[in-house]
This record gives C-alpha cells, sequence and structure tokens, in this order.
C-alpha cells in the first residue's frame, strides 16, 4: 500500500490547529503511561498502522515495558494493568466503538470511580484526538516508520 496524498500539504491549516490542540492535551491532567495506553489501544482497534507504530515506539521512549505493551490488546486479561489504567481503557474503547444506547452506565461509574471530573473530560479529549488522527492516517495510508526521524521516534531502539 502506498500514501495517497500528503493532508498537511493539502490542508495545511488544518493540520497545524489540530497538532496544537493534540499538543495542548499531552500536557494536561492524564498521566504518560496511561496516555500512551488509550493511543496504542484506540490505534490497534482502528487498524491505524502507522499511529500504532508510532505511539509504540512513544511509549518504550517514555519507559514503558515491553510485556505491558504485548498485553495491551488482552488488557482484560493481563495482571499488568492497574485499576485507573483499566478504567481509562474501557473509557476509551466504548467511546472509539459506541455502542446503540451510549456509554454504558457501568462503564462511565468505572471512570468516575477512577478520576475526577476534569480528568474523564481530558481523557474524553485524548480518545477524540487519537481517532481522529487514526482516521485521517489511515484514509491516506501513511506508512508506519515514515516519521520517525522527524519525532525522534529512532531513539525507541525498535525497527
Amino acid at each position: 500500500m502506498s500514501q495517497r496524498l500528503d493532508y498537511t500539504e493539502q490542508s495545511p491549516e488544518f493540520f497545524k490547529k489540530f497538532v496544537q490542540f493534540s499538543t495542548a492535551l499531552h500536557g494536561g491532567t492524564i498521566e504518560q503511561k496511561i496516555d500512551d495506553l488509550i493511543q496504542i489501544r484506540i490505534s490497534q482497534m482502528n487498524g491505524c498502522a502507522f499511529c500504532l507504530d508510532m505511539h509504540i515506539k512513544q511509549a518504550k521512549i517514555h519507559g514503558e515495558g515491553e510485556l505491558r505493551l504485548h498485553h495491551i490488546a488482552i488488557w482484560r486479561e493481563s495482571p499488568l494493568f492497574s485499576a485507573r489504567e483499566r478504567a481509562a481503557l474501557a473509557w476509551a474503547e466504548v467511546l472509539t466503538r459506541l455502542p446503540d444506547g451510549g456509554v454504558p452506565d457501568a462503564i462511565y461509574e468505572h471512570a468516575r470511580s477512577e478520576f475526577s471530573e476534569k480528568e474523564i473530560t481530558d481523557l474524553t479529549y485524548l480518545v477524540m484526538a487519537i481517532n481522529a488522527w487514526n482516521r485521517i492516517n489511515v484514509a491516506f495510508r501513511n506508512e508506519p516508520g515514515s516519521a520517525d526521524k522527524a519525532f525522534g521516534l529512532d531513539k525507541a531502539g525498535l525497527s
């Protein structure tokens, strides 16, 4: 598969604003480990190879453990994730694939038991952002690893 077109060149004003929005989210109330987990899990769900590759490398640079990276896809069965991480992953999954009837009360209450009102709102914006990035990168077939040098991801030690 080859890249279809360069959306950054076609709509540079929107790209710049979306990068600013996304960058602002990463200094918010949600800790880096959860941010990384969310971006990886949603990218897995959406089949976004470019984003999955990028966020695994970022998580590795941020110090995430190898086994936890492999267990993200099976987080419900894995003992490696905290209650807070599980609540974040469940919230991210349900917002990524909204069921008929919306977010179930049990998932909402679980998230509310682990996150403050501000945190759950910030988490929701993180979920919105990665879903949008997944959609544009899937639509235009950006190649995994093609931006490694530009984003400093070659430091992850993964090839």
